[in-house]
């Protein structure tokens, strides 16, 4: 077992650790009350992240503004089809699909769930893995703002839109992190 504080690695039995002298658990007994404070915080921070604009354009005196879901009509309408479907999948269908998935997880280990422990670490993995590419709306608005600033022929900043979504990328990102894998293969060995 490595301990927490220091990364010593000691025997099973061993309470505290030798090198730092904290104490030492198999488990992160609080893993799943961190995973569900951090997915409802992500969840309430998407709201915001939907209902107001995303992207604050000007152009020669014409203003406009926005939301996600109305650039994605936006981009249609102008017969981007392709980047429509990329910012619909990434800014949508991902952010939800994660929070199902982390649900999914919590509940199926808080019931000690009989469904197959290598399907759910699967899952663990595949948010694990769409968590380092969550970002990417965010990063798409940052360099717009930072390219398209033309004084007053066209300006383009980021709405609150882009911060709420920030968050909530975050969140999950860490409510994934604080879901301990182990605890999946733990929940299934208590049904046999």
């Amino acid at each position: 077992m490595a301990c927490q504080q220091c990364g010593q690695v000691h025997r099973q039995e061993v309470q505290y650790c030798k090198r730092c002298d904290g104490p030492l658990q198999s488990r992160d007994v609080d893993s799943l009350q961190k995973v569900w404070a951090w997915l409802i915080a992500g969840m309430i921070a998407y709201i915001p992240a939907n209902l107001y604009p995303m992207l604050l354009t000007s152009t020669i005196g014409k203003h406009s503004e926005s939301t996600i879901i109305g650039g994605v009509v936006e981009l249609v309408e102008h017969g981007s089809i392709g980047i429509a479907i990329i910012v619909f999948v990434a800014s949508v269908m991902i952010p939800v699909g994660k929070f199902i998935a982390i649900i999914y997880l919590a509940v199926s280990v808080q019931r000690k769930s009989k469904d197959n422990r290598h399907e759910r670490h699967k899952v663990y993995e595949v948010v694990e893995f769409i968590g380092r590419w969550s970002m990417i709306d965010v990063f798409v608005v940052a360099i717009l703002s930072a390219l398209v600033q033309l004084d007053t022929i066209a300006t383009i900043n980021p709405g609150i839109a882009a911060i709420s979504f920030a968050m909530s990328v975050i969140f999950t990102m860490l409510s994934a992190q604080a879901f301990d894998a182990r605890l999946i293969w733990d929940a299934d060995r208590t049904q046999t």
